[in-house]
């Protein structure tokens, strides 16, 4: 952080009451980036009659107040954030709080992001459990989806180890629970989970358990709860509110509320007190199902994004968490994982743009969805359909190199063994980079630096702010993945010397066409 000290800041805190509105007129060549990580597939931002409202919408994933520019400058508001970008500069408006401009003299991305960073997220030196970084992620969701039950739950984790797979992190998803708020195992699914849990432990795995923010609508405890004060209640406060989301209409803890804050922490951990859970994937959380119109909370004034803040700062208190939906909290030791992406090209194509946009809103910690996509019906009855395997071998060759990596479809149940071969050769390989990451991880946590870097960010002033299917890992590593069926692919090498994987020199400052043979990943070392 030191050189941080050294940037010539020029701040315009634009302060006021309610709603507030900026416009920045850009540059010559200047181009932007920032507010949702979903939109990772647009940046930079071309011209165009959208206005993103990070307040109604967060686009399944993360968001954050924040727009950062080429030439050094950035944008940050304090409330939820509406932005545009025309053909000649940025409109940047928010409900409630200020808005601030920052320019570092470092005029480049990675100086606006840099300044952003001192400025507003500042990393406080811990990051998370190093087996997120250095083994892989499995996640029970795809193949048992609300059929959460103990003899399954070991089924999947032996089958990891029989085809010699690493062992890691197993999160539990949705449905191991009696109830939604009533977070306790089915005892007719799971008879014994403590000896489950030891198991698993004893095998090589944390264990995790999928959780939310809500609690069913038509039961006793949502009623004991809402006479307490704990839930989030209708807009005229006559009664609690029932908020639709993916499951239907349930209730939800108001967590701004201390007490049903607190409420909802000590019953997660009195799950790792009783059972020895090690974490928790922190779902839900999204700011458009707690609009001030629809609804209202207990300190008056903690609706949308600052729900989703909430539920986040609650996943940080347990050092195993996992998060799809955030608002801020950049630089903090959240795990985050990119929203569910289609079994497609498509959706493999979206991994890589998105997760460079992850890191330029600060969420370095972060897992490219999970490998093939987070459709469970893309997965059903295979065999009785086309069904391409190389798409689960180059979306698995994308995650090996990214800071978390995770599986949730079994590729022993949908591969051949040629096609498992190379996924499983791949997951070893994530493992083999693990202590690169984890200094990766570590570097995030003392200066901000993401660990998945935009090709600009990393060498600015060469022309590469369109570069949006490579990325550098780290400070070290130049990858290029495939994200399609193609047999080759071009690479922009930046200036200087540059080593692949099987040893072979490059020039840089140019593109090159490279083979790419489905078991290869390709990928250069900088020559110094």
């Amino acid at each position: 952080m030191k050189r941080l000290i050294n940037l010539l800041m020029a701040l315009t805190p634009l302060l006021g009451g309610a709603q507030q509105a900026v416009r920045v007129d850009s540059e010559p060549g200047e181009r932007w980036w920032g507010g949702a990580t979903d939109l990772g597939t647009v940046m930079p931002f071309e011209a165009s009659d959208d206005a993103y409202d990070l307040r109604t919408r967060n686009f399944n994933n993360q968001t954050a107040p924040l727009l950062l520019s080429s030439h050094g400058r950035y944008l940050w508001a304090e409330g939820p954030m509406t932005f545009s970008v025309d053909s000649t500069g940025v409109n940047v408006s928010t409900p409630r709080g200020a808005i601030e401009q920052g320019r570092s003299a470092e005029q480049t991305l990675r100086g606006a992001y840099l300044a952003a960073s001192a400025a507003r997220f500042r990393p406080e030196g811990g990051i998370p459990p190093e087996e997120f970084f250095s083994r892989p992620v499995y996640n029970t969701w795809i193949e048992l989806m609300y059929d959460q039950n103990q003899a399954d739950i070991m089924k999947y984790a032996r089958n990891i180890v029989d085809h010699g797979f690493p062992t890691g992190v197993l999160m539990i998803d949705d449905n191991w629970q009696k109830d939604y708020g009533d977070w306790e195992f089915r005892p007719e699914r799971f008879p014994d989970p403590k000896a489950m849990v030891d198991s698993l432990h004893a095998m090589g795995f944390k264990v995790m358990l999928w959780v939310c923010p809500f609690i069913s609508a038509d039961s006793k405890l949502a009623r004991d709860l809402d006479a307490k004060g704990y839930l989030v209640r209708t807009r005229d406060n006559s009664d609690m509110a029932a908020l639709r989301w993916w499951n239907g209409y349930s209730a939800a803890y108001d967590l701004s509320n201390p007490e049903a804050y607190g409420c909802l922490r000590d019953q997660f951990r009195e799950l790792q007190t009783r059972y020895g859970i090690d974490g928790f994937k922190f779902d839900a959380g999204d700011p458009e199902r707690y609009l001030e119109e629809n609804v209202s909370v207990s300190d008056g004034r903690s609706f949308d994004t600052e729900q989703t803040r909430l539920w986040a700062q609650l996943a940080g208190e347990f050092p195993y968490n996992e998060l799809r939906a955030c608002w801020g909290m950049g630089c903090q030791p959240l795990v985050q994982r990119l929203g569910d992406k289609k079994y497609s090209w498509e959706g493999v194509s979206q991994l890589v743009p998105c997760m460079i946009s992850a890191g330029l809103l600060g969420h370095s910690y972060a897992c490219p969805d999970m490998i093939g996509g987070g459709e469970y019906s893309s997965f059903l009855n295979i065999g009785d359909r086309d069904f391409d395997p190389t798409l689960i071998v180059r979306s698995c060759q994308i995650h090996a190199l990214m800071p978390v990596m995770q599986f949730s479809v079994a590729p022993w149940r949908v591969l051949d063994e040629e096609h498992l071969a190379i996924v499983r050769d791949y997951a070893l390989l994530h493992e083999q980079f693990g202590p690169y990451i984890v200094e990766a991880a570590k570097e995030t946590a003392a200066t901000g630096e993401p660990i998945v870097r935009h090709m600009a960010y990393a060498f600015p002033g060469e022309g590469l702010e369109e570069v949006r299917d490579q990325y550098m890992l780290g400070s070290r590593y130049l990858v290029a993945p495939v994200a399609s069926g193609a047999a080759s692919r071009s690479v922009v090498l930046p200036r200087g010397r540059w080593r692949d994987e099987n040893g072979k020199i490059y020039k840089g400052g140019r593109t090159v066409e490279i083979p790419t043979p489905l078991d290869r990943l390709p990928r250069f070392e900088k020559i110094k």
